[in-house]
């Protein structure tokens, strides 16, 4: 296992971060349990998750992949030290979780409180804010005017984003959490938060986890030149596009059990005819250098500049090896060079 340092905050993660948001509606404790002790035998250090999971997210199961988590740290407090677990902050717009409220001052101690709770630990390596409160281009509404930015009441923005930067310098000073982060943000909301963290004395965030993959390319370069020159850890995530790139829904198949036919999964934004033909186009080219289709965008996506580390999930043990085994790989030039030609016939599918 190859390793990256996070940003500015001292830690080195392993290249792989471990997704946990199937665990609780796809995957049970045990295939949890068991996941874990295999992420960290091939040298995992880092797990992601977030209040909101398992997804789909719904408020009978709200909060139960960090009770997983916390129920495997229970029986193993040794390792504790030994991880780095990150987890995430709901933006507004879910109305079980604190009525729907926006990230502020007064959510942010109540969540943070929660989370630890459910994780059985005394403090979150990072605490990541899950999307900002403002609208922004994420979630396919990256296409023009899909956002409106001259809308945004900038000064109201920059202000709730102060008060965030004094409570998370707060649970840093407590103890609570030891570095935070963002996710589903822009580069304006990296510089903002960057002079805002400048200006109070606070630690800058250390990281960003933004989805990243072959048929979603909008980060490259802008957003990962910002994270690159002022030290913000890239973490892609959903780098098979919620399992598109694994190949396993072409010609419309949709296994039992994927994602894909769950309730708020079926579809998506982004299963659109050029993203049909992109995959197709990938998985001939895994076939052409004898790799899955899994490990092509897996082991793509590692190779990009400014990647810190790849934010990977699974629903079976099979899968997880498949994808782990992707980090091991060095993708020849050829291979490269055929994929950056498929980019080009598909930049933004959709």
């Amino acid at each position: 296992m190859r390793f990256s340092p996070l940003g500015r905050s001292g830690l080195s993660v392993s290249r792989v971060c471990l997704g946990s948001m199937t665990w609780g509606i796809q995957n049970t404790q045990a295939d949890a349990d068991e996941q874990i002790a295999y992420a960290i035998e091939r040298g995992v250090n880092f797990i992601d998750t977030a209040e909101m999971y398992p997804v789909p997210p719904n408020k009978e199961t709200y909060g139960d992949t960090e009770r997983v988590i916390g129920d495997w740290l229970s029986r193993h407090p040794r390792m504790r030290e030994k991880l780095i677990i990150a987890t995430k902050i709901v933006g507004p717009g879910f109305g079980y979780i604190r009525d729907g409220s926006m990230i502020s001052e007064e959510t942010i101690p109540v969540a943070i409180d929660a989370s630890l709770a459910r994780l059985q630990t005394d403090y979150i390596d990072v605490y990541q804010l899950h999307w900002p409160n403002r609208l922004s281009p994420h979630f396919g509404k990256h296409w023009p005017n899909s956002v409106k930015p001259s809308k945004t009441d900038v000064a109201k923005e920059r202000a709730r984003m102060r008060k965030i930067v004094i409570a998370l310098g707060e649970a840093i000073s407590a103890g609570k959490i030891r570095h935070w982060g963002l996710s589903d943000d822009t580069p304006w909301g990296i510089h903002t938060y960057l002079s805002l963290c400048d200006e109070l004395g606070v630690p800058r965030p250390v990281s960003i986890q933004n989805e990243f993959n072959l048929v979603h390319l909008k980060d490259w370069p802008f957003l990962i030149e910002t994270c690159s020159f002022e030290d913000v850890a890239y973490l892609p995530w959903s780098p098979l596009a919620s399992g598109m790139l694994s190949g396993k829904y072409r010609n419309g198949a949709r296994p039992d059990g994927s994602r894909w036919t769950l309730v708020q999964r079926q579809g998506l934004f982004r299963d659109t005819e050029l993203s049909r033909q992109a995959v197709e186009d990938y998985c001939q080219i895994a076939d052409k250098y004898d790799v899955t289709p899994s490990q092509l965008a897996l082991a793509w996506c590692d190779q990009v500049d400014g990647v810190s580390s790849t934010i990977i999930g699974a629903t079976t043990m099979a899968q997880l090896k498949e994808n782990m085994d992707a980090f091991d790989l060095t993708l020849p030039k050829a291979c490269l060079d055929d994929v950056a030609n498929v980019i080009k016939r598909y930049p933004a599918p959709f």
